[in-house]
């Protein structure tokens, strides 16, 4: 692969790049006869009449185009789950899982996904997959490549490095970054030694940054920080397998070529990553504690407004400044669902044991969750100071939709069984008296 290693900046732009002198057409998108000898073709990730700020594409100029390949045949046994997730019956009980194992027999991310959770229809362009990955084995190993048609994958890296070969360039990621691939993408992933983590598979609107409201013009998430790569592309003949999610189902195929094959390209529909740590956090500063709205990094906007189909939320290190206050998360139920996970550390809302770096948990509309026993001890009687919270980095998926787990999920050994046992030392402490 021609492999420049420079990224571009700023989110939503229009991006220009050719990895060869010339190879991009300057005031046409499709000339008769392009450059090199390569060929045109359109990506679009919105409807074409889409409003000019949301709607999505690219143009690809290419060795071959997409179109040369042999059909797809279904792939019988996967452990990735799609729409309709019925094969569970969604509960209202509090669900935590244990770190999953990385496996020790040769796994590249497309055997290691585990889907957890999820809800939607992937033909209506709604809901969301909750996947995890562990692998150990680069998809070059087997010259395997992935794209997927229902939905754009936010993954969340939590132990090893990824290097992401796109059709639009290269990206590579560590644990604390965050890496989407939009709909339709073709990507391979190589490992650097037992990789983990999480992915969001987001059915409906693409991700994009919140708006910032009263905040104003700064803070959470900024443009700029948005990486896009430049154009890299393989070019390769041979043996290599193409697999696809469409419809909810894995397909693959037989390539005698290398489909990263985009020696140029411009538009504003490509793959990105994002520093975790650049989050810059808006946190109180009298009293209460804020929604998590507040630390909502993407989101992607569903009706009615301020609705969301996924928020991604993040709880990075900040200032806990606050007078008169319980400072973890107040106990809760909310309309939204929530999947949360954990990157490193501790989070503050889960001081006592369970809540592991790798490990998740799924509380769903209405269900009651917040601080644990030891949690709420402490934090009921700490001495109120200024306090710089940087034991841990957490995550969240929130979505206006009941997430059903998978019974691959329920049936997992990391499932913890008594989870709901964090509460069960909460006294009564009513007296009737103030």
């Amino acid at each position: 692969m021609n492999n420049n290693l420079h990224y571009m900046s700023g989110f939503g732009n229009e991006f220009a790049t050719e990895s060869l002198d010339g190879a991009l057409p300057v005031g046409q998108n499709s000339p008769q006869q392009a450059p090199y000898g390569l060929y045109p073709e359109q990506i679009t990730g919105s409807p074409f009449t889409a409003p000019r700020a949301t709607n999505k594409r690219s143009w690809f100029y290419r060795i071959r185009p997409s179109v040369v390949q042999p059909p797809f045949t279904m792939m019988k046994k996967t452990n990735l789950r799609s729409t309709p997730f019925d094969e569970q019956q969604a509960s209202p009980n509090q669900l935590r899982w244990d770190p999953i194992e990385i496996p020790t027999a040769e796994t590249d991310l497309i055997d290691g996904l585990l889907t957890i959770a999820g809800n939607g229809d992937t033909h209506g362009w709604s809901g969301l997959g909750v996947h995890l990955y562990a692998c150990n084995t680069s998809m070059a190993k087997s010259r395997r490549y992935f794209y997927n048609a229902d939905g754009e994958m936010l993954f969340v890296l939590q132990q090893g490095g990824l290097t992401f070969r796109t059709e639009m360039g290269i990206i590579q990621a560590v644990p604390n970054e965050i890496v989407v691939i939009p709909r339709g993408i073709k990507f391979a992933v190589d490992v650097e030694g037992p990789s983990r983590g999480y992915i969001c598979e987001n059915y409906g609107q693409p991700f994009t940054i919140p708006d910032r409201g009263p905040i104003g013009a700064n803070g959470m998430a900024n443009e700029r920080d948005f990486l896009t790569p430049v154009a890299a592309y393989e070019d390769e003949d041979g043996e290599f397998e193409l697999v696809a999610k469409f419809a909810g189902k894995m397909w693959r195929t037989d390539m005698a070529y290398s489909p990263l094959n985009v020696v140029a390209w411009h538009g504003n529909y490509a793959p990105y990553k994002y520093d975790l740590t650049r989050f810059n956090v808006i946190n109180t500063v009298s009293y209460d504690h804020p929604d998590p709205s507040i630390f909502t990094v993407l989101t992607s906007p569903s009706s009615p407004e301020g609705t969301a189909n996924i928020d991604f939320a993040l709880f990075s290190p900040r200032w806990m400044v606050a007078e008169h206050t319980f400072r973890p998360p107040y106990f809760h139920r909310n309309l939204m669902s929530e999947f949360m996970g954990m990157i490193s550390g501790i989070y503050d809302g889960k001081e006592g044991e369970g809540f592991s770096p790798g490990g998740c948990s799924l509380h769903n509309c209405m269900s009651g969750h917040g601080p644990d026993a030891t949690t709420f001890k402490r934090a009921s009687t700490v001495k109120l100071q200024p306090h710089y919270l940087d034991s841990g980095l957490a995550f969240m998926f929130e979505s206006r939709y009941i997430m059903c787990p998978t019974k691959a999920a329920m049936d997992n050994k990391a499932l913890q069984k008594n989870y709901n046992d964090v509460w069960k030392d909460l006294p009564k402490q009513f007296t009737g008296k103030k």
